[in-house]
């Protein structure tokens, strides 16, 4: 039965193991079908075992998200649009979630990925294996591209920025708070090729900076791939030591490129960064992830809608 006036949308996320004994396979997709050497996948374990301790919520994170999605979009539309799930490395796959669609006989639909800043590298390939997929289906589809400057998820970030801010602010010493935004890092190619991620990141945070007055701040990137090609830096861990040789006591962690809590925040920021904060001297805290703020449940449900209204003009 087709559904004319039901809109799907198409929610999609990087991805995680459901498990421990599924870090294998997974890593292996994320390598494009190379097997990890066992040193590696070893490691990577190590660092699921240090977050979640042998118990995987990680992957709750993001149906939660996706549901409160849903439940943003019912208050807005009851009964117009129904969320489905697409993830790039583990299942259901991005193709898997433009299926469900199909067998819901649903022939529209709005997609949208978890993380507010456009890269053909990052958001770029997620829209383009979702549109093969509703193209071979006959799914006429549209892609909500980027959200980074709405004004409810600057206001949340915001939000979570001053709270944290007023914590560091009696450990900072004469100088004031080092406020470091960071987000994921990709290779350097994505300069020549023109790629708006990096402006959009930095308009995000000056967005940001100007909301809550913060003058002391700087963007760095953090968790980048091991890989022979340069990425993009400097490196958090980096930065971190140079502004405690410049003398600053405390830093605020904001890293505006992820919306949940997972390994790069939970272990490259939670651990990893502590740890050198620590070796360094100086306190160090981050924000809390949005998860399912309502404002961020807002700026996704909003998105949608306005992206959607272009199926009805195409």
């Amino acid at each position: 039965m087709v559904q004319a006036s039901k809109i799907g949308v198409l929610v999609m996320s990087y991805g995680t193991p459901t498990s421990l004994d599924n870090v294998e396979a997974y890593y292996t997709h994320i390598r494009r079908g190379h097997p990890p050497t066992e040193e590696q996948l070893q490691e990577l374990k190590d660092r699921y075992e240090a977050i979640v301790g042998g118990v995987f919520p990680l992957r709750e994170n993001t149906n939660a998200q996706v549901a409160g999605l849903q439940a943003k979009l019912d208050e807005i539309a009851p009964g117009r649009y129904q969320c489905f799930q697409g993830l790039k490395h583990a299942e259901p796959f991005i193709e898997d979630g433009v299926e469900e669609i199909a067998k819901a006989g649903i022939t529209q639909a709005v997609g949208i990925v978890l993380a507010p800043h456009y890269s053909v590298m990052s958001v770029g390939g997620y829209i383009k294996r979702a549109q093969v997929k509703a193209t071979e289906l006959g799914i006429k589809m549209c892609f909500v591209h980027s959200y980074h400057l709405h004004p409810k998820l600057v206001s949340a970030l915001s939000d979570r920025v001053n709270k944290v801010h007023e914590q560091l602010l009696p450990l900072s010493g004469e100088k004031p708070v080092k406020v470091l935004f960071s987000a994921h890092s990709l290779p350097e190619k994505i300069r020549e090729l023109g790629d708006p991620y990096e402006q959009q990141l930095l308009n995000t945070s000056e967005a940001i900076a100007e909301a809550t007055e913060i003058e002391d701040w700087e963007f760095t990137w953090q968790s980048a791939g091991r890989t022979n090609e340069p990425w993009l830096g400097p490196d958090i861990l980096d930065t971190m030591e140079r502004v405690a040789q410049e003398g600053y006591k405390a830093v605020l962690s904001a890293p505006i490129g992820f919306v949940s809590d997972h390994l790069e925040v939970l272990y490259d920021l939670d651990i990893e960064a502590k740890a050198k904060a620590a070796e360094l001297g100086i306190a160090f805290d981050r924000i809390e992830m949005l998860n399912t703020d309502p404002l961020y449940m807002e700026t996704l449900a909003e998105s949608v809608v306005t992206v959607r209204e272009q199926l009805g003009k195409d």
